[in-house]
Formats: structure tokens, sequence, C-alpha cells
């Protein structure tokens, strides 16, 4: 007859449903502790899954047009710069031209144009990666084909100097607000190519060359652009003006979509976070209760009815 280990099979299940317990409250607060999170399975937080999905879906969406409106903010910013410079490009236009009939000398008019334009083609054949920036739905090729003013001067119109598209660019940010963010190399450089087109042809007609003795003639004609050149420089301010109220436009609808996103981000971050502080003092503690368990079960393993018997 052996003699047998103190205990019912009734405290033996009990001892290991303790530790058991221990154990899965041990690696509960573990895996809170490494992941950061209450719980890596929506069975963790019960009745608020769908709160919580609801408040993931608002915040990807939020980044989703945030990034968006970020490209955009960027184009129109890049459009701000080449306008700036196609403005002051103008008023050396005007410049130049106001010189020749102050001073009576158009013999350096023909050069300064030639670079002139030489600069308007640059601005409004610049490129945004890949595509022409005033290129509109055809930005896959330079939107001013002619590349001299020469070939400017030989065109029926100054019009025919463009091959952009007809259409502008737009974006949609957030649910209902659609920014245009392009512009068309016609409609910022038109006014400008045909001064440069009416100068060049009247320098290579009849009437010219300009030289450093200008004719009565040739004094009237640049008098009369000077206040053209200014309206062109004008009309170019006014689109940099618009361009300007566009981006502020996307500005705004940034901070908007910055503060939806902060908004759902916190009140995922409330549901799924735990308190880290917290979930290390219950890992802690679910540490010791383990051990615990695990000691208590040992000893039981080893006590038998030996240890109550008298020795003699």
């Amino acid at each position: 007859m052996s003699i047998d280990r103190i205990g019912t099979a009734a405290n033996a299940q009990f001892v290991l449903a303790q530790m058991r317990a221990a154990e899965n409250s041990m690696n509960v607060a573990n895996q809170q502790v490494a992941s950061g999170k209450l719980s890596l399975t929506y069975s963790g937080y019960a009745g608020k899954t769908a709160s919580l999905e609801g408040a993931r879906t608002a915040a990807a969406r939020a980044d989703a047009d945030l990034s968006t409106a970020q490209a955009a903010s960027q184009r129109l910013d890049l459009q701000n710069t080449l306008l700036s410079q196609l403005s002051d490009l103008a008023n050396d236009v005007r410049s130049a031209i106001s010189n020749a009939v102050a001073t009576g000398n158009g013999s350096s008019l023909d050069t300064e144009m030639q670079g002139f334009y030489d600069r308007a083609v640059q601005i409004l054949n610049a490129k945004d990666g890949d595509s022409y920036v005033f290129g509109g739905e055809n930005d896959s090729q330079p939107p001013v084909t002619a590349a001299t003013l020469s070939d400017l001067a030989a065109l029926p119109s100054a019009s025919a100097a463009f091959a952009n598209g007809t259409s502008t660019k737009s974006v949609r940010i957030g649910q209902s607000q659609t920014v245009q963010t392009g512009m068309l190399a016609s409609d910022l450089g038109g006014q400008l190519f045909s001064l440069f087109q009416s100068v060049t042809q009247f320098d290579q007609g009849a009437s010219g060359p300009f030289g450093d003795q200008l004719t009565g003639p040739q004094s009237d004609f640049l008098t009369t652009n000077i206040k053209t050149s200014a309206d062109v420089a004008n009309g170019i301010n006014v689109q940099m003006g618009t361009n300007g109220s566009r981006y502020q436009q996307v500005q705004d609808a940034m901070d908007q979509l910055n503060a939806n996103a902060t908004v759902s981000k916190t009140f995922v971050s409330n549901i799924e976070d735990v308190d880290m502080a917290d979930a290390v003092s219950k890992l802690n503690l679910s540490q010791v209760a383990f051990q615990a368990s695990l000691q208590v079960t040992a000893k039981l393993n080893q006590v038998t009815l030996l240890d109550y018997l008298p020795i003699t």
C-alpha cells in the first residue's frame, strides 16, 4: 500500500485553475505593455468595436484628404513662384520700352526682347516632375511651341504659339470642396506674347528697325506699348492674386483636416491605447501572482502523509 499526497482531485483542479488564470492575466498584461494597445483582437474592446472602426475610418479619410491638400498646396506654391517671375519679366519689358522712349534710343531693344522672350518661354514651359505646370490636360508636351522670338513673329497670331490644353486641373479636398490648382500657359502669356509679336513685327517691318535714333512713328508706337506692357503686368498680378487665394483656401482646408484627424486619432487612442504605467503595474502584479501559484502548486505536489506521521 502506497502513501499518497494530501489533497483531492478537486483541490488539484482548483489550484491548476488559479495558476492558469494568473498565467493568462500575466500574458494579457505583457501583451499590453509590449504593444501599447488594450487588445490585439476585437474581442478585447467589447461593445466599443463599432466606434473604434468608425474613428479609424474617419482618421484614414482625413489623412488621405490631407495628402491631397498638401500636393495641391505644393503645386500652387510652385505656380506662385513662376507667376512672380513672370510678373517681374513683364515689368522688365515695360522698363525696357520706357527707357527706349525716354532716351530716344532703341538700338538694344531687339536684343532685350529676345532675352525676355527666352525667359518667358522657360517660365511657361516649367515642369513639375514629369508634367508641364501650365499644360492643362495636355501636360505631356511643352505648352509653348515657338522656341524663338523670330518663330513667334512668323506666326499668324500669338495664340498659335501655345499648344496647352483647354481645361485647368482641379482637386477634390474633403467631401464637398473642389479647388482649381492649374493654370494655362495661353491664359498667362497670351497678352505678353502678343506684345512680343507686335514689337518684333514692327521692328522687322517697313518702319523698323529700331536704331540709336528713334523716328517719330517708332517713338509713338513704343509709347503706346508702354501702357500695353503695364496692362500685361497687371494681368499677371491678377492671376497671382487668384492663385494666392486658392493657396489660402487649401491652407484653411489643411488646418481643418488636421483638426479632424487629431480628433479621430485621439478618439481611437482613448479606446485602444493602454495607460502604460497602469499596464506595467498590472504586469508586475500578475507576475508575482503567477510565481506564487507555481510555488503553491510545487509545494502541494511535495506534501505527503509522511510529513505528518511521527517518526519512531
